[in-house]
Parts: structure tokens; C-alpha cells; sequence
């Protein structure tokens, strides 16, 4: 007689929406994203000196508070090396919530610290290898982050 055991269906990712933004709440946002996240901790030149330290979401999924124009007459935006990653930041207060990462054009980078509190359950924290970007994106698989479920 043999014993199968049934295949465990795969759990539902619980998803919320986390509010937040900068320090002094003039750039708010919402963001749809499960409430157990995975966290880039990023060695490159501008993350390091940031301290930043932020997880994927796509664009979709992301939402500036306040009706048109309202955060973004507060945002301005740095990039360098290849100017693909827009890093933006709150032109009052300077501290940068979110930005466009290199690694997922099609998504934002929420940092885990602007996000307010009671609604992130876990957070697992990875390394990002920011200084050697090429050879990490493509171990990585930090691209697929910004897709939907019907995209992937």
C-alpha cells in the first residue's frame, strides 16, 4: 500500500497597501504590496551613503497622494552613472521614499523606512551588490520584482 501525500497548494500572498513618504509628509504615497516584503540592501555609490534600503513593486502599483501635482511640486529627482535609475527626493525635508530603480525601469523602489508603520508583517533583507551591477542583476532575478502575476 503506498501513501501519497497531497501536494500543499501554495499560500496566498497576503497583500496590503502600505502608506508613506518622506519626513516631513509634504511627498505621501500608497503603494499595493504583500505584507511580507523582500528588502534590497544596496552597496552602490549612492544607496551606501543613503543608508537606503528599499523592496520592488511595479509602477501599477504605485500611487502619489494628494491628487495631480500635489507631491510633485515637492519632488526633484538625481541620477548619475548611466541615468537610468531616477532617484527622487523631497525637495524640503531631503529625504528620498521612493525612486525609479536601474534594475526594474518598469517599477518603483520603496525605501522599507518611509513605509509607516502597522502594516509591513516581515521583512527579509538581501544584499545588493550595487558596485559590480551587471554581474549581480543577473543573478539576482531582481528584474522579475516589477512584474505582475499575469506578466510573469
Amino acid at each position: 500500500m503506498s501513501s501519497s501525500v497531497p501536494e500543499r497548494e501554495p499560500e496566498e500572498e497576503v497583500v496590503a497597501v502600505h502608506a508613506g513618504g518622506c519626513h516631513c509628509r509634504r511627498v505621501r504615497w500608497r503603494v499595493e504590496a504583500p505584507a511580507s516584503v523582500v528588502a534590497w540592501v544596496c552597496n552602490c555609490s549612492n544607496c551606501s551613503v543613503r543608508g537606503n534600503t528599499h523592496f520592488v513593486v511595479p509602477a501599477a502599483r504605485f500611487k502619489l497622494d494628494g491628487g495631480p501635482g500635489a507631491a510633485e511640486e515637492f519632488i526633484t529627482t538625481y541620477t548619475f552613472g548611466t541615468h537610468t535609475a531616477r532617484h527622487t527626493f523631497c525637495k524640503v525635508c531631503g529625504i528620498a521614499s521612493f525612486y525609479y530603480p536601474r534594475s526594474n525601469p518598469d517599477g518603483v523602489a520603496v525605501t522599507v523606512a518611509c513605509v509607516d508603520p502597522g502594516t509591513l508583517t516581515h521583512v527579509e533583507y538581501r544584499k545588493a551588490d550595487g558596485k559590480n551591477w551587471e554581474e549581480w542583476f543577473e543573478r539576482s532575478q531582481i528584474g522579475g520584482l516589477s512584474k505582475g502575476k499575469a506578466e510573469e
